[in-house]
């Protein structure tokens, strides 16, 4: 790929497509021929990066891969991000991870060559020795929303059905679990009822805490073109920065950070006053609950509308800065659309009271009767490329167990000892650490070992001051491709994994979409793939071979796939071959010959709805075949603004890199782009402070400081700073807290306090 930035920008589809919006756009490329004329075959596959799950064809010459395009039969119809279409560097960077490596001597010896048998059974030594003095419970599993599905649902099996824990967590609990507590809280199942058709259906496009321009930039341009080819859709965004995102939209509004709730629960009331509810859906489909003294009470129709009723366009305004005209507007656009989809990211999920706010928009959705048809949806977007298939789908969270069952259910605990054929009992009753409590009990001593997979957490995690000491105390197994990812500098064992079309495995996106991810090339160096690693290492560790009678990954899909059968994630019709066929299959997919399923929940459309229920739209999944709408009042981010640190700090993507750019950082071209962490600053906030563009700016929390360039910009509202967390020089996660929502223990990174200062 030799393509410039620049070049790319200038031929992107999306470019053009924003141009006509009178903006500027994501960098995008159509499904082109740079390097197709050095290919002799083509493989199919899924973009490594974001949940937007792109399809890609991978080219391939003597066995090396040369290039790579959009797959025209995907849902990006052919179209990449500059990121996928440069996929191909990353493969054979300088910085690849090729042979295996332990530290002999504990944590300050340096990482050492060795072969893979002694790299194994240096690794299961610690960890048998680990469970004979400890119990089950004195190691763990660390996962990631990057991870294959057959290697997901295989360390879950280990460590739940073999080592007898629920020590499994991942890096989806930082991003992806409040939007898993909003959809089983809600409508009892996790995973949304729309797809991506929904965009070139919504007439309201209603974004809240997502910046898809840059996090999801294919879906913007398919929101773009949608508003392009009917002017008359409406774009409401919601978010304190003015990004690439919320310069498309008729109505952008900007709120005092964390406030959101207050915004969501003033909408509700507009349209209950307004009377633009729909009544006989709420009637028929839903159920209304509240907490009383910590417990959950059941409501009525009329108990919300008098809990709504004190939100107030006057008190909104107070609470959030949006002028009341200006709730009254939105909601009446929201309901009087023939069609509203809601678009979500981190700044929902990425909060204390994150389930919360997930339930809320939920809530205009069922009140309004804007689910259950084309178009009209609560989309939650996905962070990661399969923290949905791959993590929440097989419950590989420490208090989940596949396919919607829980560890506190004794039935689902039964269900899955019986499926895998290990005696009852087996599963333990408690949940296990989730990601936070995790890393405190490593440093505790509790976790005396743990394996961590596809993902970097000293890079990662919040309040990174607290829990780095975890990294250092306890025994860490890591699978790394890349020498860039900081906590390598913690592990005693590196296993080099084999990377993306080295391999086989499934993929599962946003919109409940499976794809499979071909092998295109071998394996470079002295690489594995993880399924081969897990099962190698899970026997030495003395798990029982029993449990993984699998030859490849494909062997186990079939399980996975056949677990499925009659539970509401039914996609047992999605056999290898027919993946191996298709760009991708949506569940509820139960047969062979189905063609997956666009509206869940919907007669006629899911499989799983009976074909002569007397209702259209039938929550299955709930206990009460009704979803819930929650009486949820405003409560402000754990750490707001105060006179000692008067600024608010967020975090997020740029356009450019993914995660911790321990990818993105191999290709010049992206890390050209973004070289170095910064911190956006309003040029008011600015010009107070006496700052300058490039100036050096301290940013000081209760926690630590750090400086950072200024980026002087209107992209931030007055009081609001933004620095980017790719830079693992500039490590801003030191600065943030570590308070969880109490529902689904995923961390506020979204908003902290802080003091802002020109370096003397």
């Amino acid at each position: 790929m030799t393509l410039s930035r620049r070049a790319f920008l200038k031929g992107s589809a999306a470019a053009i497509a924003l141009s006509a919006l009178g903006v500027g756009g994501p960098c995008l490329a159509a499904a082109g021929k740079d390097g197709g004329d050095k290919a002799d075959k083509w493989v199919k596959g899924v973009c490594r990066y974001c949940g937007t799950g792109c399809g890609v064809m991978i080219g391939v010459r003597d066995g090396k891969a040369v290039s790579i395009k959009g797959d025209p039969n995907n849902h990006n119809q052919g179209l990449l991000c500059l990121k996928g279409a440069m996929l191909i560097p990353v493969i054979y960077a300088k910085d690849r991870i090729l042979e295996p490596r332990i530290r002999k001597n504990g944590k300050q010896s340096p990482l050492e060559v060795v072969s893979w048998d002694e790299a194994l059974e240096f690794a299961a030594k610690r960890f048998r020795t680990a469970i004979s003095e400890n119990g089950p419970n004195a190691v763990a599993y660390y996962g990631s929303g990057q991870a294959l599905t057959e290697e997901s649902y295989l360390a879950n099996k280990i460590w739940k059905g073999g080592f007898g824990t629920n020590n499994v967590d991942g890096n989806p609990r930082l991003c992806m679990a409040s939007a898993v507590g909003g959809y089983t809280t809600t409508f009892g199942k996790d995973e949304p009822m729309g797809t991506y058709n929904d965009i070139d259906n919504a007439t309201c496009f209603f974004i809240i805490g997502s910046n898809t321009s840059e996090a999801h930039p294919v879906l913007f341009r398919r929101i773009a073109r949608r508003k392009q080819n009917s002017p008359d859709v409406k774009i409401i965004v919601v978010d304190p920065r003015r990004t690439n995102t919320s310069r498309i939209a008729d109505i952008h509004l900007t709120f005092k950070p964390g406030t959101d709730l207050a915004l969501l629960n003033g909408m509700a009331h507009i349209i209950f006053k307004e009377e633009l509810d729909d009544y006989r859906f709420m009637d028929k489909q839903c159920v209304f609950k509240g907490v009383k003294d910590g417990n959950i009470v059941d409501c009525t129709l009329d108990a919300y509308k008098a809990f709504v009723a004190e939100y107030t366009p006057e008190k909104v305004e107070a609470l959030t800065g949006i002028p009341a005209d200006m709730v009254v507007k939105v909601a009446r656009i929201f309901a009087e659309s023939s069609a509203t989809l809601s678009l979500w990211c981190m700044g929902i999920n990425q909060r204390s009271k994150g389930v919360w706010a997930n339930n809320l928009i939920h809530n205009l959705h069922l009140i309004t009767g804007h689910i259950g048809k084309p178009g009209a949806s609560p989309l939650s977007l996905t962070g990661q490329p399969n923290a949905c298939g791959g993590v929440r789908d097989t419950g590989s969270l420490a208090h989940l167990l596949p396919a919607g069952r829980v560890v506190a259910n004794e039935q689902h605990r039964n269900e899955m000892e019986d499926f895998w054929k290990i005696p009852r009992g087996t599963i333990q009753p408690q949940m296990g650490y989730h990601t936070v409590a995790l890393f405190e009990n490593m440093a505790k001593g509790n976790v005396k070992a743990v394996f961590i997979h596809c993902t970097n957490p000293a890079h990662t995690l919040p309040n990174l001051n607290k829990y780095t000491p975890g990294l250092e105390k306890a025994f860490v197994v890591q699978t790394e491709c890349f020498n860039d990812a900081l906590t390598i500098q913690y592990a005693d064992v590196v296993f080099p994994a084999a990377f993306w079309c080295e391999t086989d495995g499934v993929y599962g996106c946003t919109e409940r979409r499976y794809a499979l991810i071909e092998k295109a090339v071998e394996p470079m160096g002295n690489t594995r793939p993880v399924v081969n690693i897990l099962m190698d290492f899970a026997k030495l560790a003395g798990v029982d071979p029993k449990l993984m009678p699998y030859t490849n990954a494909a062997d186990i899909w079939d399980e996975w796939r056949t677990l499925s059968k009659g539970s509401a994630y039914n996609f047992y019709g999605m056999t290898r071959e027919r993946l191996q066929k298709e760009s991708g299959i949506k569940w509820p997919c139960p047969t062979e010959d189905h063609p997956g399923t666009d509206l869940r929940y919907v007669r006629g459309e899911d499989p799983l709805v009976p074909s002569d229920h007397p209702d259209k739209v039938f929550f299955y999944g709930s206990p009460n075949q009704k979803a819930t709408i929650w009486l949820r009042p405003y409560q402000p981010p754990f750490e707001p603004a105060d006179a000692d640190y008067p600024f608010v700090l967020t975090t997020g993507r740029v356009i450019d890199h993914w995660h911790t750019a321990t990818m993105t950082g191999q290709v010049p071209e992206l890390k050209k782009a973004y070289p170095s962490a910064f911190v956006e600053i309003n040029p008011k906030d600015a010009e107070k402070l006496n700052i300058k563009n490039g100036d050096p700016v301290v940013l000081e929390t209760r926690r630590d400081k750090m400086v950072f360039p200024a980026s002087v910009t209107d992209t931030c509202m007055p009081g609001l700073v933004f620095c980017p967390f790719f830079d693992k020089n500039k490590l801003v996660n030191k600065l943030f807290h570590d308070a969880v929502d109490d529902i689904s223990k995923e961390p506020e990174y979204k908003i902290c306090a802080t003091k802002v200062y020109k370096q003397a």
